[in-house]
């Protein structure tokens, strides 16, 4: 398969410490990559990496078959457009003169505004064509629209957003969800989404790259996802180490998973069964909850758990 972005063994660290361990990522033409991971844990270092703001230590990337170790790199990251932890837009200034500004940038001369206007209506901010209110008037997700706008200025044919919901109240995830959706399905355009929010990347990935402390532990498509998301059971008991412990010796390590109540057990099993050995080992059980598992608790299988995916 040809891969849009992909890299190979991508590395950094900051004076003795590996922040990236070998990271091997790869997107397809139309994907929705959700790039998962917890505060911390690589996210924004890999797209700075891949987007050229920053140079890895060991590895590299490649976006449409181009390696960033070549000078024809430059041509094709022309190609991606980024928001990289927060829109590059002036506060001061209209999305009217962000967008004249962002056109002198990337060298647009011809049908400036015909673009500027169409940029506008891709993202749903048509109406600030004409007027003169300034960005910094703007809601968190009316700044994160109008990034995405610039970004379409340059036609790209990737999109790459750092945590594009960070802040956003429920109207503005929806909308960017919406837009994300619509720029993928109308224009085919491909996006890498970084992201601890994973009920909202549920809504729109394709394709999840799971990162942890710097490794990415896995890739799995929406539907493998779908698939691993098992029946969980919910064991609530004062004796939580013991129950641990116990399901330890009872469960392989990656069906079970220590809570603050006590554990989840992830997939098929025979309940009454395990929840006998429970009692007979003399461990208190206070509540048993039955449940279809998400993909947070995916999530934290795969990491160990511990931190906010």
């Amino acid at each position: 398969m040809e891969y849009i972005l992909e890299t190979f063994d991508l590395s950094k660290r900051y004076g003795n410490n590996w922040v990236l361990k070998k990271v091997n990522m790869h997107i397809a033409k139309g994907d929705v990559y959700g790039f998962v991971g917890e505060n911390g844990s690589g996210k924004t270092t890999v797209i700075r990496l891949v987007t050229g703001l920053i140079s890895p230590n060991e590895g590299h990337s490649a976006l449409f078959g181009v390696s960033d170790r070549t000078k024809d790199i430059l041509r094709v990251r022309r190609k991606v457009g980024a928001i990289v932890e927060k829109p590059s837009i002036y506060l001061n200034m209209c999305a009217l003169d962000n967008l004249k500004m962002q056109c002198g940038i990337l060298g647009i001369t011809e049908n400036v505004q015909e673009k500027i206007q169409q940029a506008l209506k891709d993202v749903g901010l048509e109406e600030q064509f004409g007027t003169k209110k300034s960005a910094g008037d703007f809601s968190l997700g009316m700044r994160q629209r109008l990034g995405i706008a610039m970004a379409l200025l340059g036609e790209p044919e990737l999109i790459i957003l750092d945590e594009p919901m960070n802040g956003l109240d429920p109207a503005g995830i929806v909308e960017i969800r919406e837009l994300i959706i619509k720029l993928n399905r109308e224009k085919n355009i491909t996006f890498l989404i970084s992201s601890h929010i994973l009920t909202e990347l549920s809504l729109v990935a394709t394709k999840y790259g799971i990162i942890s402390k710097g490794e990415l532990v896995k890739e799995i498509t929406a539907q493998e996802l779908k698939n691993e998301c098992r029946p969980t059971v919910q064991i609530n008991t004062p004796d939580r180490e013991k129950l641990c412990a116990l399901l330890s010796e009872l469960l392989p390590s990656d069906c079970f998973l220590p809570t603050g109540l006590g554990a989840k057990v992830l997939g098929e099993v025979r309940l009454n069964e395990l929840l006998q050995k429970i009692i007979d080992a003399g461990v208190e059980i206070q509540s048993v909850n039955c449940y279809e598992s998400s993909i947070e608790d995916y999530y934290l299988s795969l990491t160990g758990g511990g931190h906010n995916a």
